[in-house]
């Protein structure tokens, strides 16, 4: 399960990384399609397993128990994919809405699937960026 949840994500994160070329396929992969699996195989697996684990959410040492159930650690895991995927997506989908050139684009989805919110924090700098700046004049 985590080889197929790894592997659908990344095709995911590869449609999003296509999107200059087919920006609809792009939505519909890496927006749409890998993240909802992702998120029924999630709910899958906390429905089955949620009742046997040990820990909770109330400190940092439950949090650890909860995660040494390899069940759970897989569903943090998948947890993490599909929302990660979604994040990217609405990035991709914000930079072609608002024209912020794919090249500055990449290096927000890469630190995105690897550091999740330093990606989010990095484009959400440049969308302020920009909207300071004001809008680009061509001459």
């Amino acid at each position: 399960m985590f080889e197929i949840a790894t592997r659908s994500a990344l095709a995911g994160w590869l449609a999003l990384c296509l999107s200059p070329l087919a920006p609809r396929a792009s939505q519909l992969v890496g927006g749409l399609i890998v993240p909802v699996g992702l998120s029924f195989g999630y709910t899958a697996i906390v429905l089955v397993h949620w009742s046997r684990a040990p820990g909770g959410f109330d400190s940092l040492s439950n949090v650890m128990a909860l995660f040494d159930h390899p069940m759970i650690a897989l569903a943090g895991w998948v947890h993490y994919l599909a929302f990660d995927l979604l994040i990217g997506a609405w990035q991709a989908r914000t930079a072609r809405c608002e024209g912020i050139p794919y090249f500055v684009l990449l290096p927000c989805l890469a630190l995105t699937l690897m550091f999740g919110p330093a990606g989010l924090a990095l484009f959400l700098a440049i969308r302020a960026a920009r909207a300071y700046a004001g809008p680009v004049r061509h001459v």
